[in-house]
């Protein structure tokens, strides 16, 4: 199952991209699904085995992000960070 984080700009999009890619962790750039509402059109998908990993990465780093969510069979559904 894939998780997804959402942004409210696209530079916090682009740094996370980059510092995600940096820690190794396997990542897409795509579209926010429309369910979700952020500022941002972009969003990044990655497995959820790797979620621990990335909620540090964006805490250490300060990235400002919308949500982390998880695919649900309605939908998604918001994560804590």
């Amino acid at each position: 199952m894939h998780v997804l984080i959402a942004f409210d700009s696209t530079q916090q999009a682009l740094r996370a991209e980059m510092l995600l890619e940096y820690a190794e962790i396997e990542i897409d750039i795509c579209p926010t699904p429309k369910e979700i509402t952020a500022g941002c059109a972009l969003s990044i998908h990655f497995p959820e085995e790797d979620l621990l990993m990335v909620k540090e990465v964006i805490v250490q780093e300060n990235v400002e992000v919308r949500g982390i969510f998880k695919a649900i069979e309605s939908g998604y559904e918001q994560v804590n960070v």
